[in-house]
């Protein structure tokens, strides 16, 4: 199992930084009382489906913030480098701006009279034990929100490139545009399967029908296109912080043309490390 506790600042971006370890794939919870961080972990254990976990902890657990440094060297004990601390900061002129345009109330506001530069030197002085055993410490003050996700993903993950789910799909025309498609490729204009007998009734999964395909001068000139034109792409999608982009081959009946091309950027896309998956939406229709 692998877990990540986000702590720091109110206003610097953990909410953000939890959001972008949502996407890929963590099970986040948020303001979690320190002390059941650990009981927490050992009901996850005893079960296989959660094995990735994130825990946003910070001063709006008030007095149980103290316990936090406790549970975070008892994880580490059971799980060693598996355990990270990401500590989120940002000057304190950037989070009282922060404050002022989201019109919120800073959770140590009201204890210390009323005052936002006594609640900040004050939740300074309550994450100081923390901060100094943090693995990572990330200061926001001059990052967009993609790019808070890329440094968070990027102290997290083996390989950037894991941070998109890229989701390759083929479709029929005649049954309809797919709603959620970023980017739609027609392949209509290449030979079809369907007027040759022997391949009607097959569709682009068989070996016969992909040879056809790609037997076709233009297949293969559509293909090195759209491989540069995806090499180019996808790294710019990730840096802007997209999480999932989905990519739509149709053709007439979703059977024989776009499920080729579906099929061959799958194995294409994934080869070059990209979290993929695919999907025949009119294959059976």
């Amino acid at each position: 199992m692998e877990f990540v506790i986000i702590t720091g600042m109110s206003g610097a971006g953990k909410s953000a930084a939890l959001n972008a370890l949502e996407d890929v794939g963590f099970f986040c919870v948020d303001n979690m009382p320190p002390q059941l961080i650990p009981k927490f972990v050992q009901i996850s254990e005893d079960g296989a489906e959660i094995r990735k976990i994130a825990f946003g902890c910070d001063v709006r657990s008030r007095e149980l913030f103290a316990f936090l440094k406790d549970a975070v060297f008892e994880l580490k004990q059971a799980w060693g480098a598996n355990t990270k601390v990401l500590f989120i900061n940002a000057a304190d002129e950037i989070i009282k701006r922060r404050y002022k345009e989201t019109r919120r109330k800073h959770p140590l506001y009201d204890l210390v009279g009323g005052s936002i530069d006594a609640a900040l030197h004050s939740e300074r002085e309550l994450l100081m034990p923390i901060s100094e055993i943090a693995d990572y410490t990330l200061d926001t003050g001059q990052l967009s929100t993609a790019a808070l996700k890329e440094a968070v993903l990027g102290l997290v993950m083996d390989k950037i490139s894991d941070s998109m789910q890229v989701k390759l799909m083929s479709f029929g025309f005649k049954h309809g545009f797919p709603a959620d498609a970023d980017l739609l490729f027609d392949v209509r204009f290449l030979a079809n399967p369907f007027y040759v007998p022997e391949l009607k009734s097959m569709t682009g999964l068989s070996r016969e029908v992909r040879d056809f395909v790609m037997a076709d001068r233009y297949a293969v000139a559509l293909k090195d296109k759209l491989s540069d034109l995806f090499a180019f792409l996808l790294p710019r999608y990730i840096a802007e912080g997209k999480s999932q982009l989905v990519i739509a081959f149709g053709c007439t009946g979703g059977k024989h043309r776009s499920v080729t091309f579906a099929e061959l950027f799958h194995a294409q896309v994934s080869a070059h490390g990209y979290r993929t998956s695919v999907f025949h939406r009119d294959i059976a229709k």
